[in-house]
C-alpha cells in the first residue's frame, strides 16, 4: 500500500469522525436535550405564573422588611438596662433595692475579711467580690435558670397553639389557653403579651416584644413568626408547626454540644479546683506556713492577684468550652 492510499483513508476516516461528532454527539451525550430544557425554561412565561411570582415576590419583601424592622429594634436595645435584667432575672426588685443590697453584702464581706485577717487590702479585695461580682453572678444565675425553664416548656406551649389553631380557634384565644395552663415564666411571659395586645397593641408586634423579657433566640423565633404573618398572612399553624419542630431539633441539638463538651468541662472543674484544693490540704498541714497569705500585707496582695488571674482563666475556659448555634 502506498502512501497516497494511507493519506486518502487518514482524510477519510478524519472526516467521518467529524461528522459523527458534529451529528452524532450531542444525541448520545445529552445535549441536545439540556438545550431544549434551557430553551423550555427560558420561554415566556404565561400570565398566571408571572402573577404568582409578582405575589411571592411581594410577600418575600414583606418579610425582610419585617425581619429588618425587628433587627433594627434589636440594635438599638442593645445594651440592656438594670431595671430590664432584674425582670428577665424574674425579680421584682428596683434599681435601688439591687443597690442597696449590693452595698449591704460589700459592708458585710469587708467587716467579716477585716476581723479574720486583718488586712485592709484583702477586706476591700473582698468587699468589692461581695458587692459588684456576688450580685451579678445571682442575677446571671436566675436569669439562665428562667431561661431554661422557659425554653423547656416552649415547645409544648406552640403544639398547644397549632392545635389550637387547627380546631378553629383564634390566635389569641389559643395564646390564653397557654397563658392559663402552662407552667412558670411561660405563663406570665404569654399573659403579659395578652395583657399588652387587651390594651391596643397589635399582637404581632406584643409577640414580638417576647424577646425582651426573654432574650432567647427561641422566643425571637416565635415573635418573628407570629409578626410576620400577621402582616403578611399565610398558614400560621403550618409556619408554627415548622417552628415547633425547629425548637425540638435545636432542644436536641443542645443535648449533644452538652454531651460532647462534659469532658472539656471536667477538666475545667478539675484544674480550677486544684489551686483551693491544695490550699485547704496545706492549711491543715502546716497553718503556720500558708497563713502569711491573709496575715502579711505582700501576701494579701498576691492572695488578691491569684484570685483575680485564676477568675480570668475560668472565664477563658468557660467561654473555649461554651458553644453558641
Amino acid at each position: 500500500m502506498n502512501l497516497q492510499s494511507l493519506a486518502l483513508g487518514f482524510l477519510a476516516a478524519t472526516a467521518v469522525g467529524g461528522l459523527g461528532w458534529v451529528f452524532l454527539y450531542p444525541l448520545l451525550s445529552g445535549e441536545k436535550q439540556a438545550e431544549a430544557r434551557r430553551a423550555s425554561i427560558g420561554r415566556p412565561e404565561p400570565a398566571t405564573m408571572r402573577q404568582s411570582e409578582r405575589t411571592q415576590r411581594s410577600r418575600r419583601e414583606q418579610v425582610e422588611g419585617t425581619l429588618r424592622e425587628l433587627d433594627a429594634r434589636r440594635q438599638k436595645e442593645a445594651k440592656v438596662s438594670l431595671s430590664k435584667r432584674l425582670t428577665q432575672a424574674g425579680l421584682d426588685w428596683t434599681p435601688q433595692k439591687f443597690w442597696i443590697v449590693s452595698a449591704v453584702l460589700a459592708a458585710i464581706g469587708f467587716v467579716l475579711s477585716y476581723m479574720i485577717s486583718g488586712g485592709l487590702l484583702g477586706a476591700v479585695g473582698i468587699a468589692f467580690a461581695a458587692g459588684f461580682g456576688l450580685p451579678r453572678w445571682l442575677l446571671g444565675f436566675l436569669k439562665k435558670r428562667r431561661e431554661a425553664a422557659f425554653l423547656k416548656a416552649l415547645p409544648d406551649a406552640v403544639d398547644v397553639i397549632v392545635r389550637g389553631i387547627k380546631a378553629g380557634l383564634p390566635l389569641f384565644e389559643s395564646l390564653k389557653v397557654v397563658a392559663s395552663d402552662s407552667p412558670e415564666p411561660l405563663k406570665s411571659e404569654f399573659k403579659a403579651i395578652i395583657e399588652t395586645q387587651t390594651i391596643g397593641m397589635p399582637l404581632g408586634d406584643a409577640c414580638a416584644r417576647l424577646y425582651e423579657s426573654m432574650p432567647v433566640p427561641e422566643a425571637n423565633f416565635f415573635g418573628i413568626v407570629v409578626s410576620i404573618q400577621q402582616k403578611s398572612g399565610g398558614n400560621l399553624s403550618e409556619a408554627l408547626g415548622n417552628l415547633s419542630r425547629v425548637l425540638r431539633d435545636r432542644k436536641k441539638m443542645k443535648e449533644k454540644i452538652k454531651a460532647m463538651s462534659m469532658e472539656a468541662k471536667a477538666s475545667a472543674g478539675i484544674i480550677g479546683a486544684l489551686p483551693p484544693t491544695v490550699m485547704l490540704l496545706v492549711y491543715i498541714t502546716t497553718p503556720q506556713y500558708i497563713s502569711l497569705l491573709w496575715t502579711h500585707p505582700t501576701g494579701q496582695l498576691m492572695l488578691v492577684a491569684c484570685l483575680v488571674w485564676m477568675s480570668i482563666g475560668i472565664f477563658v475556659m468557660k467561654k473555649m468550652i461554651n458553644f453558641d448555634f
